[in-house]
């Protein structure tokens, strides 16, 4: 059962529909220029390939994902014998969607007793993030506990709290300027001791070039290791989809230090630089697993490759 949400002026309408709305600028730096490239072309040759790769890699696409989507691409075009550039947009648009696939597989926390911890710089939106998984998952009947181990930034234990009390579920803090590791310490066992399917744990902003910051990110994670050792684990390092490539760079710095095991993407309405989402996955093999479109919790969904690209493209799902 979904929560109700404050100013929700979403109505009834469809995650895709707002999905459409939210790629727009992202449509403009991407499919427009495909478009051109395709439509404008007149025969398939190298220098129709240098463009369409040129489109792509400005689009965020990547360098790594933009190789792997043309390489396919040229194989296709050779063993269907095509001469038509128009003729090889909905094989592009497939190959885009089979480097974003996620499998089911990879939310197996739904399903066992977990520690989700929630990583990535500050301004990202990941106390908003925990707020909204932890919304979502109480509407599929789970026992969601809240660890705020983001005890450095002011008021956000506050901010969490109101997140909480919107999602239905329990939270355990600390003082700020507090241990974060202590509130983890609580946490765990206070999951474990009240049967908790999922235990989500905000942290601080945290920067590469911060090593005590990640030193703590590091003693946070022993302590679930040793308190915790049957349950799932999950990292997932939150970026912020507006600032492109500079968001792959985080997601390649925090996986020095952490085992990310996913991605969540946030801010995906409003920017130009949401086919960062394919170089990132593609790049990091990493999957992308969930996407924020807006500021309700309904509008934080698990990434759905196909769904995604069709809204990129304008296209109708069946």
């Amino acid at each position: 059962m979904s929560m109700p949400e404050k100013g929700n002026e979403h109505g009834n309408e469809s995650f895709f529909s707002r999905l459409k709305k939210g790629l727009t600028k992202t449509r403009e730096s991407i499919v427009r220029g495909i478009d051109t490239v395709f439509y404008d072309a007149s025969c398939i040759d190298e220098a129709f390939y240098e463009e369409l790769e040129e489109v792509l890699i400005m689009g965020d696409i990547g360098v790594h994902a933009t190789t792997k989507i043309l390489e396919r691409l040229r194989g296709q075009i050779r063993e269907n014998l095509l001469t038509q550039p128009s003729a090889c947009k909905e094989l592009l648009i497939e190959n885009m969607k089979e480097q974003m696939r996620v499998g089911e597989t990879e939310y197996l926390f739904e399903e066992k007793p977990s520690v989700v911890m929630l990583i990535g710089v500050n301004g990202v939106g990941k106390t908003t993030t925990v707020g909204k998984l932890a919304g979502k998952l109480k509407g599929q009947g789970k026992k969601v506990l809240i660890a705020a181990a983001d005890t450095f930034r002011a008021a956000a234990g506050e901010q969490l709290e109101e997140w909480s009390h919107r999602a239905g579920v329990d939270m355990i803090g600390g003082k700020e300027g507090g241990d974060p590791a202590s509130v983890i310490y609580d946490a765990v066992n206070a999951a474990k001791a009240r049967r908790v399917d999922v235990l989500l744990c905000d942290t601080a902003g945290r920067l590469h070039n911060k090593k005590n910051l990640m030193e703590e990110l590091r003693k946070m994670n022993r302590i679930i290791d040793r308190e915790y050792p049957d349950a799932h684990r999950e990292t997932l390092v939150v970026l912020d989809a507006t600032t492109g490539q500079n968001a792959l760079s985080q997601a390649r710095e925090f996986g020095e230090v952490a085992d990310l095991t996913g991605i969540v993407l946030t801010k995906m309405d409003g920017t130009a630089k949401g086919g960062i989402a394919v170089a990132i996955q593609s790049e990091l093999g990493i999957p992308v697993k969930y996407i924020g479109v807006g500021e309700t919790i309904q509008d934080l969904q698990k990434f759905d490759a196909d769904a995604f690209v069709d809204a990129l493209f304008m296209t109708e799902q069946a």
